[in-house]
């Protein structure tokens, strides 16, 4: 399980990087941020995932 959770993480961060780019290209602010909030999000929760967290 923890094993589907953390490649789960990882292609949560790749979206958001790419929409980072994506948004950098394209000049749209809110893409952007909408990445920069999935990188974070997803580094959230794989961490608290790491540490047991419930």
């Amino acid at each position: 399980m923890r094993y589907v959770l953390t490649v789960g993480v990882i292609l949560v961060a790749a979206l958001g990087i790419a929409g980072i780019a994506h948004g950098e290209a394209d000049d749209s602010p809110g893409l952007q941020l909408l990445g920069v909030v999935l990188v974070i999000g997803a580094a959230a929760f794989g961490i608290r995932n790491l540490r047991g967290g419930s």
